[in-house]
């Protein structure tokens, strides 16, 4: 794995550095776009809209609108905007995992001591395991910066990129109904219905079995056949069919 980004965590006055390797890969499958009448792939490029003309990697800086003109920043501006930050994680407090919203959770990456920081990553890991603690921290990765959750998994650290509070969006103007009427009946066997399925999570008994069915008619095509469409109409239950359809789903 290559790493993605390389500092250091902030842990009081002590500093544990550190290399950040993403946790997740992609595992769907990686179409092409292509034009219909011939099969080519179809590019992109990096037009001037001015001139039409593609414009190359080096000459392209990144500049934000300000009174109805770009003011271009170079890398040097991010790194200056705060230097701290594009090389530390400091820890500034300390929390219980269940206490955070999944909503707010996005990328995990594992975390890596480089050397000379082994002794100090080994005592974080069991300070976060002891305590049943995880710590929260700020970062810049990639010109913006990040609020982030460390935890101990496994004997190592895990990074939890978070989303800030404003990045999410309210429900208000969603149409939830409110005061809806249940019977203690349909309560009842809705709850049994939820225990009769209930298990420990297992995430391996999970598969991404869309992904394996769009392979079968990729096969199928290859060879010149048209599988059959399956189509699907979705129904809602009524209301006066909620309670048997209750019954029939623990049946």
């Amino acid at each position: 794995m290559r790493a993605i980004w390389t500092g250091a965590i902030g842990f009081g006055l002590v500093n544990i550095p550190i290399k950040l390797f993403s946790a997740t890969e992609e595992s769907r499958l990686d179409f092409d776009m292509l034009d219909r009448k011939d099969h080519a792939k179809i590019r992109y490029q990096r037009v001037n809209e001015n001139t039409g003309k593609e414009v190359p990697w080096e000459n392209i800086v990144k500049g934000y609108m300000l009174n109805d003109n770009y003011i271009v920043l170079e890398d040097t501006d991010f790194e200056e905007a705060s230097p701290e930050k594009n090389k530390m994680i400091n820890i500034q407090s300390f929390v219980k995992e269940k206490e955070v919203d999944s909503m707010y959770f996005e990328t995990p990456y594992y975390i890596e001591p480089q050397k000379g920081g082994q002794k100090a990553y080994h005592l974080l890991v069991k300070a976060l395991e002891k305590a049943g603690m995880a710590g929260l921290a700020t970062f810049v990765m990639r010109a913006g910066e990040n609020l982030c959750m460390i935890r101990a998994r496994e004997n190592m650290l895990v990074l939890n990129k978070l989303r800030f509070e404003e990045e999410i969006r309210s429900p208000e103007e969603l149409n939830i109904p409110a005061n809806i009427k249940l019977t203690k009946a349909e309560l009842d066997m809705a709850l049994e219905l939820v225990k009769h399925h209930s298990t420990s999570f297992d995430v391996s008994a999970y598969k991404d079995e869309y992904k394996d069915e769009l392979v079968k008619i990729i096969k199928a095509r290859a060879k010149g056949k048209r599988p059959k469409v399956r189509k699907l109409k979705v129904k809602a239950t009524r209301t006066n069919d909620l309670l048997e359809q209750l019954k029939a789903s623990l049946g």
